[in-house]
């Protein structure tokens, strides 16, 4: 994140806590996913102007600090490897199984690609005796490399 967006997040994280907020409040609100809601406010992606009006209504953000929220990030900027153990595990996710996701996804759909840019997530809480589970479901539109 850059220094504007990051400094962002922070303040945002702080003001969500205070009001008692969920990601799914917030993006109920301005009508828009949890994930992509949480997302934009951790100065990942990049907010239409009513978004941007929206979140700095309910937070009590000022107009710069809303004129943020609608920059074009510069997505991704994590240290590789990530060093938050929750972000590692899904960094290890990747290293264990993503050859498989390669050669799995390449087999039913041919030479290509997963979206990350026409994509959807889901996050859920899935109860269960054993321990809650972490239930993510990611649907990305396939892109076919192009041959020239």
């Amino acid at each position: 994140m850059n220094d504007a967006k990051t400094e962002l997040g922070r303040k945002i994280l702080k003001l969500k806590k205070q009001k008692s907020l969920k990601w799914a409040d917030i993006a109920a609100r301005i009508t828009m996913s949890p994930v992509w809601t949480c997302a934009l406010c951790m100065g990942q992606m990049s907010a239409e102007p009513q978004h941007a009006r929206g979140i700095a209504e309910i937070l009590g953000l000022d107009e710069e600090e809303e004129a943020t929220l609608c920059e074009i990030p510069y997505r991704g900027a994590q240290p590789m490897p990530p060093t938050d153990p929750l972000i590692y595990r899904f960094y290890e996710l990747v290293l264990v199984y993503g050859t498989s996701w390669k050669e799995m996804i390449q087999e039913e759909f041919g030479d290509g690609i997963m979206s990350a840019i026409d994509y959807d997530m889901l996050l859920e809480r899935l109860p269960d005796q054993k321990g809650d589970r972490v239930k993510i479901t990611m649907t990305g539109k396939f892109l076919s490399y192009k041959r020239y």
